[in-house]
């Protein structure tokens, strides 16, 4: 699989696991995303394909590098699709 195949499935993820929020982002925690089984099976290198999608500016967090139990609360927002994209 490659980068853009597992920034896609992240993103699924994330809105499966996630909260929507008013502005259209969803809100999940890191310790949600790095504990769910599902997401264990899909991403060998779940940090990594964090990583890449903030690079490509579809998720923000705090922080560069993200570590299981010290970052489990940290917010990982998915930014709204922009509506040209989502029709």
């Amino acid at each position: 699989m490659n980068v853009e195949e597992e920034v896609e499935k992240l993103k699924v993820e994330i809105q499966r696991l996630g909260t929507k929020q008013e502005d259209g982002s969803y809100k999940v925690t890191f310790g949600v995303l790095f504990h769910d089984d599902r997401c264990a099976n899909i991403f060998e290198a779940l940090v990594g394909t964090l990583r890449a999608a903030k690079r490509r500016k579809f998720l923000t967090y705090d922080g560069e590098l993200l570590l299981q139990g010290v970052h489990d609360n940290v917010e990982i927002v998915l930014k709204p699709t922009p509506p040209a994209a989502a029709a």
